[in-house]
């Protein structure tokens, strides 16, 4: 992979050297909650809460924003866990007849740290 060996002739020793690879940070994803006229803002509250382990006043705040918005940022997490949490948004949803949206997105590289 990224060893190199170095030979000394004088002594017959062979050194191996490891070259140096960075890790990069895993891409962020946005999820967002779209607003409908349908779903009630008590369950969007208690969805945050669950899914996305928010407290009650930080889970209201996001809903009126979503609200007032038409959309907003629930959280920002790698791929992976913001495909499961649009997936349990969509589920939460519909066991309560809630037509409830989720989407993700990438966030920008800029927004990063």
């Amino acid at each position: 992979m990224g060893n190199r060996e170095k030979s000394n002739s004088d002594t017959g020793v062979v050194l191996k050297s490891r070259t140096e690879r960075k890790t990069k940070r895993p891409r962020k994803y946005r999820v967002l909650l779209h607003n409908d006229d349908y779903t009630p803002m008590d369950f969007v509250v208690r969805l945050l809460q669950t899914v996305f382990h928010r407290n009650e006043s930080e889970a209201t705040q996001i809903m009126l924003h979503v609200h007032n918005h038409g959309i907003g940022v629930a959280g920002v997490y790698t791929h992976e866990i913001a495909e499961t949490k649009v997936a349990q948004v969509h589920m939460h949803a519909r066991q309560n007849d809630c037509p409830l949206v989720a989407s993700m997105e990438p966030e920008d590289d800029e927004d990063a740290e």
